[in-house]
Parts: structure tokens; C-alpha cells; sequence
């Protein structure tokens, strides 16, 4: 079996974009490699540019990066779709662009044939090329939703960086979604540059990459915010007199309703099967009009589910004093929950705050977040702050904990810290959204998002000793191993 997996990032990238699908990737090309009878193959798009004119679209065997599974590593050099999504927000060539799907086709006739098509994203192709797909008739087409690309030009649901989208109008609130709206150029340049220095050898993190690189897109930056700045006085000279006033019309929408209606209609025709991440993620893409029928919950593999088997449910709570340990992994980001978590614990009942220890493990943020967090160490009975953690630090930071905190505010697909803390047997109390409450599946230990006195409402029950700890692990999830992940896989890669 020849099995093709796309991603907008190289999974070996040098730069650890991608995030966890970057990491799950990396797990299923190393696992499939001592699969009898597979041969996979990876293409990612939308990242490299050439440097500094561009040019037309072309596709090559990934020549950057390491040297691990260089045979196998593909990428397409000049996309007309910009990634990540953020990148070419609501662009016209995120449906179709005649130069890319050219190339996309070639490169499957070239390097083909494929039984499997996989996609672990559209971003960075014209999503067209799912119609391209039926010049293959034998190659099913695998879709995964890592995310909300399809539905969302943001890709998170979630508008301007500050709440949850539940109901896009009709494409008018996407129109003022991005508080930043990237230029695409000055973007093109970025990724030009990059590539070129890689391809001279320079690593990103080097001090002679940094500097090449940070001095030029510098410079690239300024001058696009001048060409920004002349360009919006032409437009001002133009508007009218001064203090004449202007209807300002609504926003149009229709561009990115018709975004969201055409990629639909594009897997419901093309795609074999549609993979949501976890059962949250599949009910929003039935209710964005994905055919139920297409649709299947599909646990992603982890090695993290070896750590399983090495525990058991530890005595709650640890501590014998009264005091109760959380933990809070991952970023210092709104979406996250982290600053609703702040809020949270600043406003609780001191006779509730007291009894608290938290650990926070993620990257430092602003001056003001760090103040916040000193002066949250006072009301608690303890805090502590990793800034930022590797994979083999888990098991230290997390050996003393109680409980672990998933606050999200987005319909987070299903968060790898959630599987993380999950799988060393520590309960999670989660913000209900999204498809970490499916891992202990114990609506005691969920809360509105955003809710603050139903946060406190938990946290009073935890200390109090109210949830039945034994009945939330035999409801619990075993996280799922990459081998039940393969096989999971295979059995829709063969389906008939």
C-alpha cells in the first residue's frame, strides 16, 4: 500500500512549526515505517517561497532540514496559498488556483500512484485539488480535522482573538475577524528568505540565520508599513472633502460564505472519509453540512498512551495537608483559558484560594501576565512556574499533581496536554467545549467555559471530597495507542 500524507509543514521541520500534528505525524511515518507492505510518502505546501522575485508554482524533494527520511519528504515551492491559514486569510486562491493544482497534479502523477491520499489539512493548497483527486480513481481520500480550516479561515473559531464564534453571519463577521490582517508580500519575502538561507546550510536558531534574517525582514517590515502608510493617504485624498461624510456600507460576507459552502461541497464529493479528532470535533463538522456518513471519531495515536499502562489512579489527594495540587500546561494564551484561569483564581473565596498549589508549565508572557502571576502567589498556598517544559520533564512536574486544568475557551480539537496529564492517571477538570471532557467523561469535573463561579463551584467539590474518583476512572478513556491508531487507519484506507 502507497500512502501520501499531506500537512502545510514539513513534519521534520526545522523551525518545530505545526505544533501537535507536526508531532502525531512524526509518530505515523516512523510507526508505518515498520509496517510490512506500506510505503508512505509526505508533501507539505505553502511555507517556501523563492527569494526575493517568487516564481511559478513547482514541487521538489525537500532539500533543507535534516537528513532523516529525505527520500520520502516532499514539498510544492511557490504555492499560490500562503500558510499556515492565518497567513492568506480568506483568500480566493484557498479554493482554487490553476498554477498549484497543476503542480499538485503532476506531482501525483510523477511520484504516484497512490491507494491513499491523506490530508491532515488543506492549508496551503487550493482546496480544488479534492476535485483533482477523482483523476485517480483507485487513491481513496482521507480528510483529518486537526482543526477548522475548512469552516474557519482562522482555522479556531475563534473571533478576533478574543471569543468563541458560534454563529459566523454569513461570512460578515469574518470580514473584521483578524485584529492583524498580514501582508501578503512582506509574508512571501519571510518564507522566501528563509528558504534560501536553509538551502545554504544556515539552521534557524544559529546566530548567522537569526541575524540574516531577523536584519532583512527588519527592513522588509518597515517597508511595507510605509507602502501601507502611502498607500491609506492616497485612499484619504481620494475619499472627499474633509469632515465630508461617507455611507459606509456593511460588510460583505459573502466571499467567506461561500469559502465555507464550496470547501464543504468539496469533501462531501470527493472525500472518502472525514476523521474528526474526537466526537466534539465531528458534531460541529455535521452542523457545518459534512455528510454524517463521512464522518468518524478517530483518537489520534500517542506515544504518550505508553504511560497508561506505568500508572494507576493515585490516592486523592496527594497532600496530607489539606491543600490541593493543579496543573496548568501548555500556553499563556486566551483561547487556552490560561488568562480566564488568572481571573479565576484572583476572584475565588480566600477560604477556597488558601487551599490551593498550582503549577503553571508554559512560556513566559508579558510583563503584566508575569506581574499577575507574583501577585496570585500570595493568595494561594503555593505557585510555582516552569517556563515552558520538554517531553521528558512530564513525569517530574507532574508527580505530586491532583488535578489537571483545561480551561479552554475554543472548541480545542483534543488538547495534547489534556492526553498528557490523562494518560499518567491525573483527573481533569475541563472546561466543557471541545473534546478533553471526552477522555474522563465525568460531568463532575466539567464547568461552562468561561464560567468563573461554576470554576469555583468545581474547585469547592474537589476539596470538599464530593467527586467519586472511582467512578471517574472505570468511565474513563484509555488514551489510544499508535498501533490501535494504525489499525484504525488501515481500516479506512482498505475500506471498500
Amino acid at each position: 500500500m502507497r500512502i501520501l500524507y499531506f500537512n502545510w509543514v514539513d513534519y521534520l521541520d526545522d523551525e518545530a512549526r505545526g505544533g501537535g500534528v507536526s508531532v502525531y505525524q512524526r509518530n505515523l511515518m516512523a510507526a508505518l515505517a515498520d509496517m510490512p507492505g506500506v510505503e508512505a510518502s509526505f508533501l507539505c505546501s505553502g511555507v517556501s517561497h523563492d527569494f526575493p522575485r517568487g516564481g511559478a508554482p513547482r514541487w521538489e524533494q525537500i532539500r533543507h532540514g535534516p537528513d532523516q527520511d529525505r527520500a520520502r519528504r516532499f514539498e510544492i515551492v511557490n504555492s499560490a496559498v500562503l500558510a499556515p491559514a492565518h497567513h492568506g486569510f480568506g483568500s480566493a486562491a484557498q479554493l482554487s488556483d490553476p498554477a498549484t493544482e497543476a503542480v499538485f497534479a503532476d506531482f501525483i502523477e510523477q511520484t504516484g500512484p497512490y491507494d491513499v491520499i491523506h490530508f491532515n489539512t488543506l492549508e496551503g493548497l487550493p482546496a480544488s485539488v479534492l476535485a483533482l483527486c477523482a483523476r485517480w480513481p483507485q487513491m481513496r481520500v482521507i480528510l483529518s480535522l486537526h482543526n477548522y480550516y475548512p469552516f474557519c479561515p482562522q482555522v479556531n473559531l475563534w473571533h478576533q482573538e478574543r471569543e468563541t464564534c458560534g454563529d459566523f453571519d454569513e461570512g460578515r463577521k469574518c470580514v473584521h475577524c483578524l485584529p492583524h490582517v498580514h501582508d501578503s508580500r512582506h509574508l512571501r519575502l519571510s518564507g522566501g528568505l528563509a528558504y534560501r538561507l536553509k538551502l545554504a546550510g544556515l539552521t534557524p536558531g544559529t546566530w548567522t540565520f537569526d541575524q540574516a534574517y531577523g536584519w532583512t525582514m527588519r527592513i522588509g517590515g518597515r517597508a511595507a508599513r510605509l507602502v501601507a502608510r502611502l498607500r491609506g493617504a492616497r485612499r484619504s485624498r481620494r475619499g472627499g472633502r474633509p469632515g465630508q461624510l461617507r455611507a459606509v456600507a456593511p460588510p460583505d460576507g459573502a466571499p467567506f460564505a461561500a469559502r465555507r459552502a464550496q470547501i464543504v461541497d468539496l469533501i462531501n464529493r470527493h472525500c472518502h472519509a472525514v476523521l474528526g479528532v474526537s466526537d466534539a470535533v465531528c458534531r460541529l463538522a455535521q452542523g457545518f453540512g459534512v455528510t454524517e456518513t463521512l464522518l468518524h471519531t478517530s483518537y489520534i495515536g500517542t506515544r504518550e498512551a505508553s504511560a497508561w499502562a506505568q500508572t494507576t489512579p493515585r490516592r486523592f489527594p496527594i497532600a496530607e495537608d489539606g491543600t490541593l495540587r493543579l496543573a496548568y500546561l501548555g500556553y499563556m494564551r486566551r483561547d487556552k483559558g490560561f488568562y480566564f484561569l488568572l481571573h479565576a483564581l484572583e476572584t475565588m473565596p480566600p477560604e477556597l484560594a488558601s487551599r490551593l498549589r498550582l503549577e503553571v508549565a508554559a512560556r513566559r508572557s508579558d510583563r503584566a501576565t508575569m506581574d499577575r502571576l507574583s501577585e496570585l502567589s500570595s493568595k494561594l498556598a503555593e505557585l510555582t512556574h516552569a517556563d515552558g517544559y520538554a517531553h521528558d520533564d512530564l513525569d517530574r512536574l507532574l508527580g505530586a499533581v491532583d488535578v489537571g486544568l483545561v480551561p479552554v475557551l475554543w472548541h480545542d480539537n483534543l488538547p495534547q496536554v489534556a492526553i498528557e496529564m490523562h494518560a499518567r492517571h491525573i483527573p481533569l477538570l475541563c472546561a466543557d467545549m471541545g473534546g478533553a471532557p471526552e477522555l474522563g467523561r465525568c460531568p463532575d469535573m466539567t464547568f461552562a467555559p468561561g464560567d468563573i463561579a461554576g470554576f469555583h463551584d468545581r474547585i469547592a467539590a474537589l476539596l470538599n471530597g464530593e467527586v467519586d474518583f472511582d467512578a471517574y476512572w472505570q468511565g474513563a478513556m484509555p488514551p489510544v495507542e499508535m498501533s490501535a491508531h494504525l489499525d484504525d487507519l488501515m481500516a479506512h484506507y482498505r475500506a471498500l
